[in-house]
Formats: structure tokens, C-alpha cells, sequence
């Protein structure tokens, strides 16, 4: 006999943080959240506090059912393109899964390429919980990883702009060129190393 959530019900969302930024992997994850320990205050990651986020990863780490966190890498973004490289990591996040999913909701318009029946829902982070919690575990696991670049490259000041292309960040580019983290095929970033040869 089959486990009870292993029916015909059980559904993942998927998310990803970091496609815009001029370092660092994409982050996509899944989750697969339990219908008897729901979490309360669950949303787009982009409109919560950093303070919120991390408890709230911490609780989704400790109520849903499953989850996976993904990624594809600075090395993968340049070879394949940032759309590939993005739906790459979804398509990671949801293979890890411990649990197969009935269905896969993913934020935005496109949908990875899964065995998996899949739907793509335009701002599904702030209308699908499992979405709202895929984005949080995505953005926290990258906000993290930024930290890390930071402490190993603290002049281009990722632990603040977390990779995006601020004044700040492009006027460290400008003076020190681009670190192992920096995404070549980006424009500002292939600028400035074509400027420094």
C-alpha cells in the first residue's frame, strides 16, 4: 500500500532567483508542501523582509514534505544562455525531489523540459504557496552563496548588490575586472573585459 501522499494530489512548486544578476549561479528550487503543517505568511520572496525569509526557509525546511535546492552554474549561464541555464536548474530542482509529483507549478511563462505534467503560472510566486516557498528556499540559498563570493572577493561588494549590476558593482568591475563569479557573456561584464585588453 502507498503512502497517503503519494496520491494522485501531490503537487511541487518551483522558482528561481537570479537571472539578472551579473554573478553567480542561477538557484532554482521545489517544494512539495504538507497540507497538515501549512505556513503561514508564505509570499513572493521579493516583497518580504531578509529577517522573514530566513525564518521562513527554516520553517519550510522543517514542515514540507520535500524539497530540492538547485542550481546551475556561472559556466553553465555563459555556454547555454541564461534562459537555458535557469530552466536547467528547474529541471535539477524537480528530479531531486524525494517525492514525484503529480503535477509541477513553476513561476513565470515557460515551463522546463519534465516528464512531469507542468504548468507555468505569470506571478505564480505570489499566488501559488508551494511557488511562494520555492522562491524563498531559491533566494535565501543564493543570498547565502552571495555572502561566500563576498568574503572571497570583498572589493566587489556582493554581500550588498547580491550580484546585480548597481552603480557600486560596475564601478568595481570598471577598477578591478572581472572575478571567477562573474557571468561572461553579461553584457557590462563582456564590456569590461573587452576594455581591459
Amino acid at each position: 500500500m502507498g503512502l497517503i501522499w503519494d496520491g494522485p494530489g501531490l503537487m511541487a512548486g518551483v522558482d528561481e532567483a537570479g537571472r539578472g544578476p551579473l554573478a553567480g549561479p542561477v538557484v532554482a528550487a521545489a517544494v512539495i508542501l504538507d497540507e497538515l503543517q501549512p505556513i503561514k505568511g508564505l509570499n513572493d520572496s521579493k516583497v518580504l523582509s531578509e529577517r522573514t525569509r530566513e525564518r521562513l526557509f527554516d520553517e519550510i525546511h522543517a514542515k514540507a514534505l520535500c524539497f530540492c535546492i538547485a542550481e546551475a552554474s556561472v559556466e553553465e549561464i555563459d555556454r547555454l544562455n541564461i534562459l537555458h541555464a535557469t530552466m536547467l536548474a528547474m529541471k535539477r530542482a524537480v528530479e531531486g525531489l524525494r517525492l514525484k509529483p503529480a503535477k509541477v507549478l513553476v513561476d513565470g511563462n515557460r515551463i522546463p523540459l519534465l516528464k512531469i505534467p507542468a504548468e507555468a503560472i505569470v506571478k505564480g510566486d505570489s499566488k501559488v504557496k508551494a511557488i511562494s516557498a520555492a522562491s524563498i528556499l531559491a533566494k535565501v540559498s543564493r543570498d547565502r552563496q552571495c555572502l561566500a563570493m563576498h568574503e572571497a572577493h570583498p572589493h566587489y561588494g556582493f554581500a550588498t548588490h547580491k550580484g546585480y549590476p548597481t552603480a557600486e558593482h560596475l564601478q568595481a568591475l570598471r577598477e578591478h575586472g572581472a572575478c571567477a563569479w562573474h557571468r561572461r557573456t553579461f553584457g557590462p561584464v563582456r564590456l569590461c573585459l573587452e576594455q581591459a585588453r
